[in-house]
């Protein structure tokens, strides 16, 4: 039951991050980017704590370990991430970030001698070409695409470091140390221009929808998910966040339906359809 639940909390996943991307776009507009970060990632973690504080009594030093580990992945894919869309668009940052569908099986063959099999792999290709039909307008390679191409890294990183720590171990404390850790890391990059709390309601908003919903209530079922399946099929089917994105932005952005975009999430659906048909 665990196992055919999993998929489909990761496509809620999906779908918040995706609604909290369409969001965040006028927020960042109006707060740095780096203070915005450090204000959704300690409102999610104290927020967790305060609704369960005797998770407290869990942080062993082999979860605050772990978590702390992944938090650095996790966060340095965010910082790297944002570092990189100021020196390029967002179309290409949000392909060249979904390119953690690639690195995460690559990463995970090489590291963890997982195999990946002929078929898997046809279906993370699927999926890359549907992200660059929905993102790309044309590119060109620079500092701002190498470091958007290094959170994606990261991220893939997260995904399979997660994977492996995720079975036995408390899935709310583990992310409540992750998202701690990624309030500390984005605090740390903020201080350089100095922090600079949400400027007016609309930002505070947008940083309590993505605090609670798209961080931390979608990294517990992320990280719950994580024990239940493989970090490639996770990968593929987190790559539906670019979908929903494109979704959200015809529907409340104003943006247009091209059928570049439509061809672009029909290939990653399929992808992620078939892969989950693949491993059920």
């Amino acid at each position: 039951m665990r196992l055919r639940l999993a998929p489909f909390a990761l496509l809620a996943v999906a779908a918040m991050w995706g609604a909290a991307f369409v969001l965040m776009k006028d927020a960042i507009k109006r707060q740095d980017v780096n203070s915005f970060l450090f204000t959704r990632f300690a409102v999610a973690a104290v927020v967790m704590i305060l609704l369960k504080p005797k998770i407290v009594k869990l942080f062993s030093r082999d979860l605050i370990t772990k978590g702390f580990i992944a938090g650095c992945f996790l966060g340095s894919g965010y910082i790297l991430q944002t570092l990189g869309l100021a020196r390029t668009t967002a179309a290409v940052t949000g392909f060249v970030t979904g390119m953690y569908v690639i690195a995460t099986p690559l990463i995970a063959a090489l590291v963890l001698h997982q195999r990946i099999s002929r078929r898997t792999w046809t279906y993370v290709l699927i999926a890359t070409a549907g992200l660059a039909l929905l993102s790309l307008h044309g590119w060109s390679i620079g500092i701002g695409e190498l470091l958007v191409f290094f959170s994606a890294i990261a991220f893939a990183s997260h995904i399979i470091a997660l994977s492996q720590w995720s079975s036995g171990r408390d899935a709310y404390a583990l992310t409540v140390i992750q998202l701690a850790t990624c309030a500390i890391l984005a605090g740390l990059a903020s201080l350089k221009s100095g922090y600079h709390l949400p400027p007016d309601r609309g930002v505070w908003g947008v940083v309590v929808f993505t605090a609670i919903f798209a961080t931390a209530i979608a990294f517990i079922i992320q990280t719950w998910s994580q024990a239940h399946m493989t970090s490639t099929k996770v990968a593929v089917i987190l790559t539906m966040e670019v979908v929903f994105a494109a979704i959200f932005a015809v529907i409340f952005g104003g943006e247009r339906l091209t059928l570049q975009i439509a061809l672009g999430g029909a290939l990653v659906v399929a992808a992620m359809y078939m892969i989950v048909l693949q491993e059920a």
